[in-house]
């Protein structure tokens, strides 16, 4: 029997940033809380808001019907939960995986889950720490919708939006790393642009409006072009490939001029001027998709 075997209790796996902001908001929202990490002594002021410490992660997982887990990546969550005594604690009960990892290694657990009898949601949080508990907060899950549906009272203590993708157990995972993939290749440009400024003796300061100008343009026409690319028609009305490409070797050049590594922006113009080889050349950049797509299987 559960130390708390009503429907508002929790279990939090992983004391990391994440995770301590993931049980101080179900704390914050009245929520039973239990807390557990591998390294010990992460939970001292959790305690002192009202979390129970457990020993282990058995009886951690054993002290509600719900155990929230979040930690590095799959390995780390494997070596946890597929300990035997775990595994036999977590029988009946519901695990959400909020840990960033790949759809296939969700679908991987979500199986494991099934064959021993564990309820199982995965998901993603796509906004920081400071974020958890507020309106700020974004959460998306998959997995068996009437589980979701019977989970949302509990995770809606965490705050924000929470949006259920589907029943396909890897769907929010593919998001994930779709939508991180923006974000990191957004951030090796903006990365590679400082360092030409520098070059050119532009202070990080002294570009960072104009950059934050060039941010602000991207949100419409990442709406406009997503139905480009469903629809296959890559218009480049806006501004056609040919005319990328031509920009692209004008960021090579100059950061080649400096000793700067332009290996990235030689990839993004190759894969560019290939596309306008194959007679694409009226086509909007996007047209990449199609090239990068052909290759992916």
């Amino acid at each position: 029997m559960s130390t708390y075997d009503d429907q508002s209790a929790v279990t939090v796996l992983g004391l990391g940033p994440m995770g301590r902001a993931l049980a101080g908001a179900f704390l914050d929202a009245g929520v039973a809380t239990t807390v557990w990490n591998r390294t010990p002594g992460r939970d001292g002021d959790l305690v002192a808001r009202g979390a129970r410490s457990a020993a282990t992660a058995a009886e951690a997982v054993a002290a509600a019907p719900l155990t929230v887990v979040c930690v590095v990546n799959y390995d780390a969550s494997d070596a946890i939960l597929r300990q035997d005594e775990v595994t036999d604690a977590l029988k009946a009960r519901t695990v959400v995986n909020l840990t960033a990892d790949t759809p296939d290694r969700a679908r991987d657990t979500a199986d494991w889950a099934a064959a021993h009898g564990i309820r199982y949601l995965d998901g993603a949080i796509m906004t920081p720490a400071p974020s958890i508990g507020t309106p700020e907060a974004v959460f998306i899950l998959s997995g068996p919708k009437d589980l979701y549906d019977r989970t949302l009272p509990v995770l809606s203590g965490l705050g924000g939006t929470h949006t259920h993708l589907g029943e396909d157990i890897g769907r929010a995972a593919a998001y994930d790393i779709a939508l991180l993939d923006i974000f990191w290749t957004a951030m090796a440009g903006y990365a590679h642009a400082l360092a030409v400024a520098r070059a050119e003796g532009v202070t990080a300061r002294e570009l960072a409006p104009f950059a934050q100008g060039i941010g602000a343009i991207l949100p419409p026409l990442f709406a406009e072009f997503a139905g480009d690319t469903d629809d296959g028609t890559y218009s480049g009305e806006i501004n056609p490939i040919t005319s990328a490409v031509s920009s692209m070797a004008h960021i090579v050049h100059t950061a080649e001029s400096h000793g700067i590594d332009a290996s990235l922006m030689r990839v993004v113009e190759g894969q560019a001027r290939r596309v306008v080889a194959e007679g694409h050349g009226t086509d909007g950049y996007l047209r990449v998709t199609e090239l990068l797509t052909r290759h992916a299987h």
